[in-house]
């Protein structure tokens, strides 16, 4: 038997990680990632887990050395805590192992500080090395050879996540997606083809999350509806679960923007209580999403700004990532941003310079140009080095116009342009069956009531920021008098609190 440790490094301050956010709900950490849990699921029973998340608690290097195996796991953001927490290992002379989405796209990235890596999926060679480990025979190299066969996955083992410390659960519908686009690893790293759980997976991986005592879950999939055919069917499944449930959980996600084109698949996201969905709409700019081959983004049906208020108006708040620095973008690209965001009525925008992640054709073409830094740590923010403008003008245009997005005003305008549309309608399968059960929607209220306070509270007393409090409290009280539903009180709450962590990352990121 092995005692083995999992570690999913500390993530630094970003867009996704909402760290200043976090103290106004009372948690440690936006959500655990979702392979520890799955790792712990592969492994046989025989061996002892453990699995450490540095984001809720600090890593203790002595105990670690104690365990037979440590393994690690990271994205290409946290790199560089991962090469300091091997460092560590390798001076207590601890057996290390590495695998995840960075190590598949840079293997030589951490050299001898790992004993041994997993490049890709690893549902086949994880524990096919612990195996040859027990016989002392192991490589140390492993790379899954076939796509992992979705429906045989198994369910994680979310009993041994702190759920208490996290605001979301995650959760994992699907792996691949059908595009193309230049820069993106995911199909480097999952293929094209989408590969999805059954229903019954599923579902009693949603029960062990409502054992867990989660109430919302972020659905971490790169594109859910990369297969719409077959996510079609798990969502039916899903919305009789939540009705046979009592909608014990709120979804979020990711999903192209081609979902606009298909009411029935909007319509049933909303069945199975999806309320938000993170869409890589990256430019207003067409000639750079061609250029991308970003080609859902310019397909028929309308102008990227109809399809996002299209999905907006299905009961769907709209979440968006947007690049500048593409070969078609000059200096006007950060008007257009300003303008393109303003009318979209999209609050939550994770503006990005474009970097190139090592092995996508996005990579490998700029190294044939010779417009690649090579720098692990670039002087400008992004290994891009940018055709149209000076790499000067793509750092200053891309701080100022993340500033600009957070300036309270032009936030909150986003905000109440889409809260306040008497069009948009939020939460509405759950909504309408609470409608038909008085007592049940009652301890929901109060439910929703007691969460919306709290956070009101936290938002409008303890942010350190005395004009911020009270930009807070404004917003907060006029939105309560045009809208009495309490859920919808809490959701605007949360995105005050929200707020506080875009606009302290945009102005340290303007002071540096």
């Amino acid at each position: 038997m092995a005692r083995i440790a999992f570690i999913s490094p500390r993530f630094d301050v970003s867009y996704w990680g909402l760290q200043h956010a976090l103290p106004y709900f009372g948690k440690r950490a936006n959500l655990p990632v979702a392979c520890l849990p799955l790792l712990a699921a592969l492994t046989p029973d025989e061996h002892e887990v453990v699995l450490f998340d540095e984001n809720v608690e600090e890593l203790d290097f002595d105990l670690l050395a104690t365990f037979d195996i440590v393994g690690v796991t990271g994205m290409i953001v946290q790199r560089f805590r991962m090469r300091e927490i091997l460092t560590e290992l390798k001076h207590r002379d601890a057996f290390a192992v590495v695998g995840g989405p960075w190590i598949t796209v840079n293997e030589t990235y951490f050299g001898d500080l790992p004993d041994v890596i997993f490049v890709g999926e690893a549902e086949e060679t994880w524990p096919q090395f612990l195996l040859e480990w027990k016989d002392g025979r192991h490589g140390r190299r492993y790379e899954q050879q076939h796509p992992t066969d979705m429906t045989k996955v198994p369910t994680p083992r979310n009993d041994l996540i702190a759920s208490e410390k996290y605001m979301f659960g995650s959760l994992q519908f699907s792996r691949g997606c059908p595009f193309q686009c230049e820069f993106c690893d995911i199909i480097v790293i999952f293929g094209r083809r989408p590969r999805l759980k059954t229903s019954r997976q599923l579902i009693t991986e949603l029960e062990s999350h409502v054992a867990e005592g989660m109430d919302t879950v972020f659905v971490v999939d790169d594109n859910l509806i990369g297969n719409k055919k077959a996510i079609k069917s798990v969502l039916r499944d899903v919305a009789d679960w939540q009705r046979r449930r009592g909608y014990p959980l709120t979804f979020f996600t990711e999903a192209s923007l081609d979902l606009a084109d298909d009411a029935e698949l909007m319509q049933l996201m909303v069945e199975a209580n999806f309320v938000s969905v993170f869409i890589g709409i990256e430019s207003p700019n067409e000639e750079s999403l061609r250029e991308t081959k970003k080609f859902q983004n310019v397909r028929q049906g309308g102008s990227i700004l109809e399809k996002i208020h299209r999905v907006q108006m299905s009961g769907l708040d709209v979440w968006c990532g947007m690049i500048v620095g593409f070969d078609h973008d000059d200096a006007t690209i950060f008007d257009r941003q300003r303008e393109f965001l303003r009318d979209s009525r999209i609050a939550h925008a994770m503006l990005g310079m474009l970097h190139a992640i090592p092995t996508t054709p996005l990579y490998n073409r700029l190294i044939d140009e010779g417009r690649l830094d090579p720098s692990d740590e670039p002087e400008f923010g992004t290994n891009v080095i940018p055709q149209a403008m000076t790499r000067e003008e793509l750092r200053e245009g891309y701080v100022q116009v993340t500033k600009e997005l957070y300036e309270p005003d032009a936030y909150f305008k986003r905000v109440d342009d889409l809260y306040l549309n008497p069009k948009f309608r939020f939460g509405t399968a759950k909504t309408e069956y609470l409608r038909r059960r008085p007592i049940r929607r009652m301890v929901s209220w109060l439910h929703e009531t007691l969460k919306f306070k709290y956070v009101a509270y936290r938002v409008t007393h303890d942010v350190p920021n005395e004009a911020l409090r009270r930009e807070y409290k404004q917003r907060i009280r006029n939105f309560c008098r045009h809208q009495k539903d309490p859920s919808a009180r809490f959701v605007y709450a949360v995105k005050c609190a929200i707020h506080f962590h875009h606009h302290r990352m945009a102005q340290e990121m303007a002071d540096t």
